[in-house]
């Protein structure tokens, strides 16, 4: 902790604010947050770091939405999600962190154009239609796989909350429920992998109050924003985060 200098703290202090504005209110701006802790710690560091943060944010989440969940969604994509995270974990142990941030960016852009492509196919949802179970395999896998590597998996399942055509609170409801399901089960392991140690302990007991911060910010903002709105600010920042990724 005494190796990070001032603009460092105030660096990870605003990603803190960011993680609870994302769990709160716009959820695609988890990965900012992403982005600004790997740029300030070690890319492994600051992946055990972010956990715990998520962590916090996903029972404040759960405080405020854990009524407007799509349960049936949840339990279809468990075993899809369950695969992804094991296969996360493989790969984090082998890759090396330039190799982690280009394969999540390009999965995510990826997404975007599929999801958008969906979308304009108009009629039902895709996700509960034909074809709906390869749908549900595909983007749970893939959210299993980006949340294990980076915590990168909010992006991905926003697209498949939008394909699904989920109202601002059952979105927000739901992936609540989804990521604290989610972040516990990868506590074991980031432990097992050497990820979490005190001293990642001791800043996030520093940023907790931050994440507490964005959270207020975030739910007031839930109350007002438009739906149309919402869903093209998931957009944006998800291809924002996805380039910021792939080229810095």
């Amino acid at each position: 902790m005494t190796d990070l200098t001032v603009v460092a703290w105030v660096m990870l202090g605003i990603a803190a604010v960011i993680v609870g504005l994302s769990k709160t209110a716009i959820p695609g701006a988890g990965t900012l947050a992403v982005a600004i802790f790997a740029s300030v710690l070690p890319a492994r560091s600051s992946t055990a770091t972010l956990l715990v943060l998520l962590i916090v944010g996903d029972a404040l989440a759960l405080l405020l939405y854990r009524r407007h969940a799509d349960w049936r969604t949840l339990l279809r994509l468990a075993p899809a999600v369950a695969a992804g995270v094991v296969l996360g974990a493989v790969f984090l142990a082998l890759a090396d962190d330039a190799w982690v941030r280009k394969t999540i960016a390009v999965i995510l852009l990826l997404l975007v154009a599929l999801t958008i492509w969906l979308r304009r196919r108009g009629g039902a949802s895709p996700v509960v239609g034909r074809g709906g179970r390869a749908v549900r395999i595909g983007y749970g896998s893939l959210g299993g796989f980006t949340t294990m590597v980076a915590n990168a998996g909010g992006p991905v399942m926003s697209m498949y909350f939008l394909a699904a055509r989920f109202e601002v609170k059952a979105f927000l409801g739901t992936a609540a429920w989804f990521f604290a399901i989610v972040n516990v089960a990868k506590l074991p392991f980031a432990i097992g992998l050497g990820l979490l140690t005190p001293q990642t302990l001791l800043i996030d007991l520093v940023l907790v109050p931050a994440v507490l911060i964005g959270g207020w910010i975030g739910r007031r903002v839930a109350d007002r924003i438009d739906q149309r709105l919402f869903e093209r600010i998931v957009f944006v920042l998800t291809v924002v985060a996805a380039l910021y990724l792939l080229f810095v």
